[in-house]
């Protein structure tokens, strides 16, 4: 950090116990001068848990998959696949629709995942986490210690994450090398696979390339006095966003993926400088890119520009060494209108505007947002991007899907793609979809029962 910002910032340690200390969440909402996003409410009890997609390494918990019966399904539920792409590969489990989980299972399980009792969930490039009562539960692939769980062996059941303090789990970023939590009192906590010299270092954020199979506190943000509202992890470097609208980046400096005009790694959390004067308020990342949103409704994109992900345009020709070392405005379509919400994917991005319309960009299919003109007829209010393909909600509850159906991710009962937005139609007419999360290549969404 600056000199200056330390002089503005740095507050002593004891705001930790500070009994004034505000949630990251407030925080952010009082600081973020536009209306807040259309986000649908998590409900405190999930009516259902839907999930779907490729389980590889066990994203999928498919233990606890609903039976046939309450999943009313007349075909086969689970086929084998060696078709699976990206960092799966292999044989692994497709599930080309929406399944429920069996809410009832583990129930008796004091210290266990209840599922009844889940309010949110993440779905991480190769893991999932269920969060109970601030309480965490991780599975999935966990060959650099990315679930924190204090081993490298893969996690077959949710299981416990834990972190040194009383605090209470808020997010879960899960990478596909490391990962991060926000805690409810503005804390970042890394874990997994620290960096070497060629694929970068720092990305955890504790100064050294050191790896950590359990949650470690980065106390630079304590000692600057900074409050976390949200973190976003990628392949080899994270992505910060501070309660008072500022953007953080540490970790592999290659492909501009840190936003700040140098290539060089980062070992500790640095502010972007080229924002802008307004606040930032809402960040997203995907495998070696990150968007901004800031209160004036307008989005910023740096890093890896192989295949448009950054919406900025490619010029003449798809360079496989495109990007951006700086924070670039994303304008094409998108320029005049006010984006509410955004979201990116492995290599491709989307945005939802003020109007609800949904715009998307990247995959080699687009370098410029591209209105998604078949949803017009709904209004979008939350949008997730995986490994090349998106999930859209629109306010009534709904979910729409569209990219590359290989893996199942689109959960149309096939694995065929899909070039525009297609309604899911697996889950009951009687449920409403309120939060939904897609990993690279698996799906889960909460539901509950429509008033």
């Amino acid at each position: 950090m600056t000199a200056i910002r330390r002089s503005i910032h740095t507050i002593n340690r004891h705001r930790l116990t500070s009994t004034t200390r505000q949630s990251s969440a407030a925080a952010a909402a009082a600081n973020n001068n536009a209306p807040s996003p259309p986000q649908q409410p998590t409900p405190s009890k999930p009516h259902n848990i839907y999930m779907w997609g490729t389980s590889k390494k066990s994203t999928i918990p498919l233990s606890l998959l609903a039976s046939d019966d309450d999943n009313n399904s007349n075909a086969s539920l689970l086929s084998k696949s060696s078709s699976s792409s990206g960092m799966f590969g292999g044989d692994g489990t497709v599930i080309d629709h929406p399944m429920s989980l069996d809410l009832k299972s583990n129930d008796d399980d004091d210290d266990g995942l209840k599922l009844s009792e889940v309010n949110d969930v993440f779905c991480g490039a190769t893991g999932t986490a269920f969060l109970m009562n601030g309480r965490c539960f991780v599975l999935g692939s966990n060959k650099n210690g990315e679930l924190g769980i204090g081993e490298t062996k893969e996690a077959n059941q949710p299981t416990p994450l834990s972190i040194p303090s009383n605090d209470t789990i808020q997010k879960v970023s899960l990478g596909p090398n490391f990962s991060a939590l926000l805690t409810a009192q503005g804390d970042i906590y890394t874990f997994g696979y620290g960096g070497s010299r060629v694929n970068g270092m720092g990305m955890l954020g504790h100064g050294t390339m050191d790896s950590h199979h359990t949650p470690k506190l980065v106390t630079s943000l304590i000692e600057d006095g900074c409050f976390a509202a949200d973190v976003q992890v990628g392949e080899y470097s994270m992505t910060v966003l501070t309660t008072e609208g500022e953007v953080l980046t540490c970790g592999a400096g290659s492909y501009g993926r840190l936003g700040n005009v140098e290539t060089t790694d980062q070992l500790y959390l640095e502010p972007v400088e080229m924002m802008g004067a307004e606040d930032t308020t809402q960040i997203a990342s995907g495998h070696a890119f990150s968007l901004s949103l800031n209160s004036g409704g307008i989005v910023h994109a740096w890093g890896r520009n192989n295949e448009g992900q950054l919406g900025t345009g490619m010029g003449l020709a798809v360079d496989m060494y495109a990007m951006e070392s700086i924070p670039r405005p994303v304008e094409g379509d998108l320029e005049g209108r006010r984006v509410r919400r955004i979201a990116a994917g492995h290599t491709h991005a989307a945005a939802i505007t003020a109007d609800g319309e949904l715009f998307t960009w990247g995959m080699n299919n687009t370098h410029e947002p591209k209105l998604e003109s078949t949803l017009l007829h709904t209004k979008i209010v939350d949008v997730s991007c995986g490994q090349n393909y998106t999930l859209a909600l629109d306010e009534e509850g709904r979910v729409y899907s569209m990219g590359k159906g290989k893996t199942g991710v689109l959960g149309l009962a096939s694995t065929k793609s899909s070039a525009f937005p297609v309604l899911v139609e697996g889950i009951p007419e009687e449920e409403r979809v309120v939060k939904m999360s897609c990993g690279w290549a698996h799906v889960a969404c909460l539901t509950e029962l429509k008033e």
